[in-house]
């Protein structure tokens, strides 16, 4: 397996910075969640593995190049008294 280099574990950490929401989309593993499971990024380590708190209770992390997941976009919503 090859690594990413620095410049690229550093892309991945501010496109996936700590609390981004994630949907697993393909995890190469026979404990991995079920396809569909969404969790919360803690960390990416120095190889591109994202470290995810997975909403099942699984903390498998996402192997860079080797698995796959899709960023969540959450809605923001504005209080009446930030009007």
């Amino acid at each position: 397996m090859k690594f990413p280099n620095k410049e690229t574990v550093e892309k991945l950490r501010k496109e996936y910075p700590v609390g981004t929401r994630v949907e697993l989309v393909s995890m190469d593993d026979f404990q991995a969640p079920p396809i569909g499971t969404k969790g919360t990024v803690k960390s990416i380590d120095d190889t591109g593995s994202l470290l995810v708190n997975w909403d099942n209770g699984s903390g498998l992390s996402v192997i860079y190049g080797i698995d796959k997941v899709r960023k969540l976009h959450t809605a923001k919503t504005i209080c009446d008294n930030e009007k």
